[in-house]
């Protein structure tokens, strides 16, 4: 038997078996962990698996690498994609404006269902988000970046305004959490999915906010303001969760409810000074332009 055909072919397989192996490993742990006992030969196949799946991938990044190199400097829509920073704020937002439409009117279907006032709080702010993007898409669509920058400095204040109204829905939120202790409890795996995304959605937005920095575009800078605000309050229901899910008893209910304040509270004042900054940078900006140039 050549051994060195068998272990490169064990680390080497197939790229169809690779795609196949990613959904289905996991799947196969979680359910040995959901459903099935730690020893069960199901549940260790599913650890076996994973660590394979992982290990096989890691090799390939190299390979990867070098494929992705080649595929954007030689395919012209992703080529395209990555140099135009138009197109990408663009897909971007539309995909958001879609996204906080439904999920606000998720949220709104559910407060009348439930009659609760805490659904209807989280469809208010979901859908300032909606209107605030909605805008940004509407002018990205129609100019390119700084070509009509008193219209995107007025947008930019636009969306000033509606972060100090969405605050309104924000403290509502803060306060159906920590006064009727609104505290969502989810499975542990569940939870430290939503805590992966989370943290990803923050991680992303800061990336973002500093890799467009240098675009003198309101706009943009709208978008980025926007994701950031949006990510951190998701870091603040995230919050809740894990505080319902991995709380035990020395964790009193006034503890559970301290954290939720504190940074609820943290959370408010930097979306009114958010707010505030963008608002008074427009108008001041505005004023340079009208003064300047008389327009």
């Amino acid at each position: 038997m050549d051994w060195k055909k068998v272990g490169k072919a064990v680390l080497f397989p197939p790229m169809a078996v690779l795609w196949l192996l990613l959904p289905a490993s996991p799947a196969l742990m979680l359910y040995g962990m959901l459903k099935l006992e730690q020893a069960h030969p199901a549940t260790i196949t599913g650890y076996v698996l994973s660590f394979y799946t992982l290990t096989v991938w890691c090799v390939r990044i190299p390979q990867i690498i070098r494929f992705w190199g080649s595929f954007k400097t030689e395919n012209k829509y992703a080529r395209r994609w990555l140099t135009d920073t138009r197109l990408r704020i663009s897909v971007t937002l539309t995909g958001n404006v879609l996204w906080n439409g439904a999920y606000a009117a998720l949220q709104f279907g559910l407060g009348f269902y439930h009659h609760s006032a805490w659904f209807f709080s989280l469809a208010g702010y979901y859908f300032s988000l909606g209107l605030m993007r909605l805008f940004l898409v509407w002018h990205t669509a129609k100019h390119r970046p700084c070509e009509k920058m008193r219209q995107e400095l007025a947008i930019y204040r636009i969306c000033g305004w509606v972060f100090l109204v969405s605050n309104l829905a924000v403290s509502a939120m803060m306060f159906y959490m920590i006064y009727e202790n609104r505290l969502v409890r989810h499975h542990e795996i569940t939870t430290i999915a939503m805590a992966a995304y989370t943290f990803t959605s923050l991680t992303m937005a800061i990336i973002n906010v500093i890799r467009y920095r240098k675009y003198e575009s309101p706009v943009f800078s709208a978008s980025k303001c926007v994701s950031l605000a949006s990510a951190c309050v998701s870091m603040i229901t995230l919050e809740g969760t894990m505080l319902a899910t991995f709380s035990n008893e020395a964790m009193t209910p006034q503890v559970q409810r301290l954290f939720p304040a504190l940074s609820g509270g943290a959370l408010s004042i930097f979306i009114v000074t958010m707010a505030v900054y963008m608002i008074v940078r427009s108008n001041r900006k505005i004023k340079y332009l009208e003064n300047e140039y008389g327009k």
